[in-house]
């Protein structure tokens, strides 16, 4: 008997990472901890130039271009406060730090109001953990561990790239793995070895519920002394403010929000149509990349979360491969999926 797809249903996400501090130190000095000092925001007021496309209203019948209200709009200095990072001249390595947390009971949604929808949902998602262990998924998410994409734009450009990995039980570190950043590909994702294999078989045993897996990640950038360095900017909603550019800091220290960091790791789809063109894209429900103005899931093609997950779970249509790969990882993004009104 058909299910309905309940009206009520909530995932909480699996992979709890916290916010990313910066710290500024040298690169030799990456195993001595007491080196690193934090990254500090400060303010700069400049007097830049106009660029920006001009918008001039011209009355119907008038010259395209009025060069006198041209000429008075261009030649006003740009005066704004921004909030820079930088590092000092003392030092010429970043070194961006967080935790994260890897939760398992996927099949358990946080908060469903139809029993049978959830039987029915437990049973998908179980029969998927025994046939793929979650071994597809947690290798892509090692190796956003491994390569530095949580670093975003910090990692541009960079001398080199270095990032640990720790495991840690009762406070103690129990394991360690250590990845040269740049010697991996950001638009594919190869089958791991090595260590790149051993810290995917740790995501996934704590993907599967059957241990207690944190992780402490530290990616080092090497990019030379006084290089401007790229917190978090802050979406200022008061108009009012008088700062063109606010950067985000967490008791003094310049870090990266949460979610930014849960982007880069979960930047693993590679099943969307235009995979080929741009490469992995952040699990979405419709494959959104605000950057680029663009969804690249779009539900008149089926190719949604939404129209893949109610055919395997409604109609028992189940999808191919690699969209059950792509359906599992927007359950550990996590989210509200209901049929609420």
């Amino acid at each position: 008997m058909a299910v309905k797809t309940a009206s009520v249903l909530a995932f909480e996400r699996k992979l709890a990472n916290s916010d990313a501090l910066l710290h500024a130190g040298k690169w030799e000095n990456r195993d001595k901890n007491e080196s690193w000092q934090p990254v500090s925001i400060q303010g700069k007021s400049v007097r830049g130039t106009i660029s920006n496309r001009m918008k001039i209203k011209v009355k119907e019948g008038e010259k395209k271009h009025d060069p006198a209200k041209l000429d008075a709009e261009i030649d006003v200095p740009n005066l704004q406060t921004v909030d820079v990072a930088a590092l000092p001249f003392d030092a010429d390595t970043l070194r961006v730090s967080f935790s994260l947390r890897v939760l398992g009971n996927l099949s358990q949604p946080s908060a469903c109001n139809n029993q049978d929808y959830q039987n029915a949902l437990a049973t998908v998602i179980d029969g998927y953990a025994q046939e793929h262990g979650f071994r597809e998924l947690a290798a892509r998410y090692a190796a956003n561990l491994a390569n530095g994409r949580f670093l975003w734009r910090n990692r541009v450009g960079a001398e080199a790239v270095a990032v640990r990995v720790r495991q840690m039980q009762g406070g103690k570190e129990t394991r360690v793995w250590t990845f040269d950043g740049l010697g991996f590909d950001l638009r594919n994702f190869a089958a791991p070895t090595a260590e790149l294999k051993s810290l995917a078989e740790v995501i996934a045993s704590g993907l599967s519920g059957s241990t207690f897996v944190l992780l402490e990640v530290e990616g080092f950038v090497r990019l030379g002394a006084g290089q401007e360095v790229f917190p978090s900017q802050e979406l200022i909603l008061d108009k009012s403010s008088s700062k063109s550019k606010t950067l985000y800091q967490v008791s003094g220290v310049a870090a990266m929000h949460s979610q930014k960091i849960g982007n880069a790791l979960r930047t693993i789809d590679t099943w969307h149509p235009a995979a080929e063109e741009i490469g992995p894209i952040a699990v979405e429900p419709y494959g959104s990349v605000t950057n680029r103005g663009k969804a690249y899931r779009q539900p008149g093609d089926k190719m949604d979360f939404y129209s893949i997950f109610d055919a395997w779970m409604v109609n028992n249509k189940v999808p191919p491969v690699e969209q059950q790969h792509y359906v599992m990882a927007v359950l550990i993004r996590g989210g509200v999926f209901g049929k609420g009104e």
